[in-house]
């Protein structure tokens, strides 16, 4: 197609995504509360000042109360957890929609595995955000405890709900990755071998990106992102090289760079029986009955 086309096409796509993101925020405006109850119930347990600050001071523990700030505040934080809302439960239409944007540019047995990554797509990302709301109490009790003594500790809600969604975003998205190295691998742009030889620098990188992304910045949220991402690295290594060592059996010159010529057999074959062929006239007939027309001693083709 076309530039206008393929940039109609994505619009398309694109207008598929936000719509179904918007359809399933809009629901979840109808459950905004229950919503964020569910959100910040498991911080509430695990540092919630359930006897007040006052009792939790004298025993020398440190804990937290969630509150909202302005008028305006609880409109803010509807919309925030009815987005964050949206954006998760909606991953399976978008990760499809960015399926069906890809597949026109793909052969038939490509799309046949991209069926299978959008597959594995989406349980990936509920995962990770799923596992960002498991860490987040530990995360939460870690960074309430360097609280000083005597003193309170007031969580806006609004602020709270904006680390939850990068974490629940950075955890999904990270999940992705080796998703990507497999995408990659079948197409044919990396192999397993050459992913197994970064080893090192993928570990350092993803340790990295843990340390930046997490919004948290205590060692454990970033632990809980790096660990899982780096075990599925290796999982995807895996997969990658049991689809090389596939790919060699079906093709033995598919590890072949393009510049690398292929082994040449010089087994002599047997010649087989030749046919006879006629072979056209080298000069051109003239129509005339005396042969061949000469011009200045020369026949027509010199």
């Amino acid at each position: 197609m076309p530039l206008a086309e393929h940039l109609r096409e994505l619009r398309n796509r694109l207008m598929k995504s936000v719509l179904a993101i918007l359809a399933v925020t809009v629901v979840a405006m109808l459950y905004y509360k229950e919503i964020a109850d569910f959100i910040t119930e498991p911080v509430r347990e695990s540092v919630g000042c359930t006897q007040g600050f006052g009792r939790a001071a004298e025993k020398g523990e440190a804990c937290a109360e969630i509150t909202v700030n302005g008028l305006i505040a609880p409109f803010t934080i509807m919309l925030k957890v009815s987005l964050t809302t949206g954006v998760v439960l909606a991953s399976p239409v978008w990760l499809y929609q960015l399926w069906a944007f890809l597949a026109p540019g793909l052969h038939s047995h490509e799309k046949k595995y991209a069926r299978a990554f959008v597959g594995a797509g989406v349980p990936l990302f509920l995962g990770g955000a799923y596992l960002s709301y498991l860490t987040l109490p530990a995360a939460a009790k870690t960074l309430i405890g360097f609280t000083p003594e005597a003193a309170g500790n007031l969580i806006p809600l609004d602020d709270f709900l904006d680390i939850v969604t990068r974490l629940v975003i950075v955890f999904g998205l990270a999940f992705e990755l080796p998703l990507l190295l497999v995408m990659l691998n079948f197409g044919g742009i990396v192999t397993g071998r050459k992913l197994l030889g970064w080893w090192r620098i993928m570990v350092v990188c993803i340790t990295l990106f843990a340390a930046v992304a997490t919004p948290t910045g205590d060692p454990l949220t970033m632990g809980a992102l790096a660990l899982p991402i780096v075990l599925l690295y290796f999982a995807a290594v895996g997969v990658c090289l049991v689809n090389d060592r596939r790919r060699r059996r079906k093709d033995p010159y598919a590890g072949l760079s393009d510049d690398e010529a292929s082994p040449l057999d010089h087994t002599p074959e047997a010649v087989g029986a030749i046919e006879p062929v006629e072979a056209p006239a080298a000069l051109p007939e003239s129509s005339s009955d005396d042969g061949p027309t000469r011009r200045n001693g020369y026949d027509d083709a010199t």
